[in-house]
């Protein structure tokens, strides 16, 4: 009997777990390197030189920045890649590939008018960008080292090194008062990012490379190298985590933080857990490669970009 009821509680629960398929495939110019969500848009960042806003509501791109081709090292003339990018309050910032010793180039673009804050010549090698505030931008440094940027003065108001681990990503909370940045080592940080105080360490799940992290209600999940979909408590430092049959390239946490997805497979099958329980409640299934990004529009809505030229939206109801 009681074999029975164990079988019938496995059936059941395979049965909760759905498989979900994308409700929209929006074709990008290029590989989709970076994307970030505001109200109905998506902004993205793809390898081809360009930024794409597309509404999902309307299904239609409304807008597009191209930035000049560049030379690689060899000399040949290639597109540079939009690998990080952000909008704020009408501003957009967006960082690409210089192809001169890694050295990144930072544009504003505002009013249909786009301005280079920083140059390969400033010699900073930056991997990521997030507004902070309409006057202010979160770097994150290859060399795992956090910085705020003022762009009316175009000056750093503060720069600290996190860990001497190599970068890997960063994420804010909804307010914008704090940060995680994953390393190379595994090891959580946790920034105050007005002041650059570094207000501790979340460790002891992931022991390699976190390659994405994110940040919802207290709640920070990391994509681990060691096939580790991390969960941590900010608040109590308490962390526990979720086994894929792979390494996991990225990971997503809906606004509440009730729910947590992890990329989890050779397959690139996303998976959607709860964060309190780690039951699974579906498996979104139609990504072709690596996943670059996991973001929640909202508890029940999930954009995906992978290193291909299709982004994904997908429905949990």
């Amino acid at each position: 009997m009681r074999i029975f009821i164990l079988v019938f509680l496995s059936i059941l629960y395979v049965q909760a777990a759905v498989v979900i398929t994308p409700t929209q495939k929006i074709a990008v110019d290029g590989l989709a390197k970076d994307i970030v969500a505001q109200g109905d848009n998506l902004y993205i960042g793809t390898d081809n030189g360009k930024m794409q806003v597309y509404n999902y509501k309307t299904e239609k791109f409304t807008k597009e920045v191209k930035f000049p081709d560049i030379k690689d090292f060899t000399g040949d003339v290639i597109p540079t890649r939009v690998s990080s990018l952000d909008f704020f309050d009408g501003r957009f910032i967006m960082l690409t590939d210089s192809g001169i010793g890694g050295y990144a180039n930072i544009w504003l673009h505002e009013n249909n008018i786009t301005t280079k804050l920083i140059s390969h010549e400033d010699k900073k090698v930056l991997v990521k960008v997030r507004f902070l505030d309409r006057d202010h931008i979160l770097f994150g440094y290859l060399g795992n080292e956090a910085s705020l940027f003022d762009i009316k003065s175009k000056k750093e108001l503060y720069r600290v090194q996190l860990t001497p681990s190599k970068f890997s990503d960063f994420a804010l909370n909804a307010e914008k008062t704090k940060a995680v940045f994953g390393c190379e080592s595994g090891v959580i940080s946790i920034l105050e990012v007005k002041s650059g105080k570094i207000l501790g360490e979340l460790k002891g799940i992931n022991l390699d490379n976190t390659y994405k992290v994110a940040f919802q209600n207290g709640i920070v999940s990391g994509a681990g190298q060691d096939r580790r979909g991390s969960i941590y408590d900010v608040s109590t430092g308490r962390g526990k985590f979720i086994e894929a049959d792979f390494l996991i390239y990225a990971t997503g946490l809906s606004p509440s933080a009730k729910r947590v997805a992890f990329s989890m497979d050779e397959e690139n099958n996303i998976m959607v857990f709860k964060t309190s329980s780690k039951s699974k409640i579906a498996t979104l299934k139609g990504q072709k490669s690596t996943l670059n990004a996991i973001i929640f529009l909202d508890e029940d809505t999930i954009v995906s970009a992978s290193e291909d030229d299709t982004v994904m939206l997908w429905k949990l109801k």
